[in-house]
């Protein structure tokens, strides 16, 4: 049944919302013990929503466009009265007393949500194998030996795994939305930048944070963008933008997007299985496309996003130190030994890589040779994109170079391999340009996912042609 549907069904009183949501909680108990899905599920207050939604149905009150769906939520998406640890020890017992304005956004459209998924630790990772100390890592919902894809990792395996009607709100820095939905085989959206409020987001890089979508298909990733983008005033950063229904981009016909295919990510590093499979997919639905090259973005974007990001890591993570925020230690020797203490024993072995990557770039006499030299080449790639928007309407990739890796590999794998893995999606993260991940097909029985990419503001083009994909 489609989500839209389904909803549908719940407001006539067909489908009971306690029942549905007492079923879909029992079902997710048996994945995660098996999966690692989710840090927490929210059992007795998804029941208490579920409950008084079906009361708001009999007395003909109810309405909402996600009236009795289950939604997870991303780890680092504050949801009131949840623990909310962006997947990290430091953060252990922080119980938010707010909902994000998405989250909240959800629930007052008539959403139930479910749970805090897993992810890397504050989001820093590819694969999802970079959890906090003391967090599980979640696997593959086709073969339990390989990765989710990072860093909403548990967001894309319960979409995937799931057998009820479920969209989860996930978060993105880096490609952190479409890297799991390839993986997972379902599709995900990550929007423009500001177009979804950040307000109650645990803030990873600000200039590049985004909150977005993940479903099985595309009509649930514009369902749920219908839902949560909008102005806020509470976001500095939040968009003025035109609301858009963007359910009305699956009725559209494709026939007038123009699409080129960027051959930079065809290339050496790509897979075969990858590569041949979003060729044939073209072949298959018979759509045309041009060739482009985006020099820029391949060669240089992989050390920008990096510079970028550690930089506002490092200073997001600075006010966890057992003073003011996050975890707290016995008080003893200087205040520099005791943060120090506080953050050896609460961080796990990537976050404390960012952030001394990030406080070096940012360090007197190396910021102007670093992170002023890397917002420099962001403006570089952005215009390089400009460029290729001027002819066409949506730009093609993998959205990873590879299939699925198996858990013991990744972590074989050295930083920089590990960070070479997003060269795909850092780029359009560093623009602040919509771009989504949908499954093409499956290959040795994993999924191969492809990657589309619009112009800012542009994501009707993406739901429009990721429909047809989907096919």
């Amino acid at each position: 049944m489609r989500t839209a549907e389904f909803v549908e069904e719940v407001k006539k009183g067909n489908i009971s919302a306690e029942e549905n949501t007492c079923k879909f909680l029992e079902e997710a108990e048996k994945i995660d013990k098996e999966y690692a899905y989710f840090n927490i599920i929210a059992k007795d207050s998804a029941i208490n929503q579920a409950k008084e939604i079906d009361k708001l149905i009999k007395q003909k009150k109810a309405k909402g466009l996600l009236l009795g769906l289950p939604v997870s939520v991303k780890d680092c998406i504050v949801v009131k009265g949840v623990e909310s640890t962006a997947g990290s020890k430091i953060l252990k017992g922080y119980i938010p007393t707010f909902n994000a304005t998405s989250v909240q956004k959800c629930i007052d459209e008539g959403a139930i949500i479910v749970g805090k998924t897993s992810q890397d630790e504050f989001g820093f990772g590819g694969f999802s194998i970079n959890v906090g100390i003391g967090f599980r890592i979640p696997k593959n919902p086709f073969d339990k030996e390989r990765v989710c894809g990072g860093s909403s990792g548990g967001s894309g395996g319960i979409a995937q795994k799931t057998r009820f009607n479920h969209v989860s709100l996930g978060e993105s820095t880096g490609g952190s939305i479409v890297a799991p939905a390839s993986f997972c085989g379902i599709a995900g959206l990550c929007p423009t930048y500001g177009l979804v409020s950040r307000y109650g987001l645990i803030d990873y890089a600000n200039s590049l944070d985004k909150i977005g979508p993940m479903g099985k298909t595309a009509e649930d990733c514009a369902l749920m963008l219908n839902v949560i983008s909008g102005n806020d005033e509470k976001d500095s950063t939040s968009l003025n933008a035109k609301k858009e229904n963007y359910l009305d981009y699956l009725k559209k016909d494709i026939k007038n997007i123009k699409v080129a295919v960027i051959k930079d990510s065809f290339g050496k590093g790509t897979e075969e299985a990858v590569s041949k499979g979003i060729l044939n997919k073209f072949a298959k639905l018979k759509i045309s496309y041009d060739e482009i090259s985006l020099p820029i973005n391949y060669k240089y974007s992989i050390a920008d996003y990096y510079l970028l990001a550690t930089t506002e890591a490092s200073t997001n993570l600075a006010k966890y130190c057992g003073m003011r925020y996050g975890a707290a230690e016995k008080l003893e020797g200087n205040f520099n030994e005791y943060f120090s203490k506080v953050r050896s024993l609460n961080f796990g072995k990537e976050a404390k890589r960012r952030i001394i990557l990030g406080t070096f770039a940012r360090m007197a006499g190396f910021r102007e040779a670093y992170y002023i030299k890397a917002e420099k080449v962001r403006t570089k790639i952005i215009e390089e994109y400009k460029k290729a928007f001027k002819k066409y309407d949506v730009l093609i990739s993998p959205t990873m170079p590879i299939l699925p890796p198996k858990i013991d590999e990744v972590k074989k794998l050295t930083p920089l391999q590990n960070y070479m893995m997003d060269i795909m999606t850092v780029g359009p993260n560093i623009a602040g340009i919509p771009h989504m991940s949908v499954n093409i097909r499956m290959e040795k029985g994993l999924p191969v996912g492809m990657m589309m990419t619009a112009d800012h503001l542009q994501e009707g083009k993406l739901i429009q042609l990721g429909k047809e994909f989907e096919k």
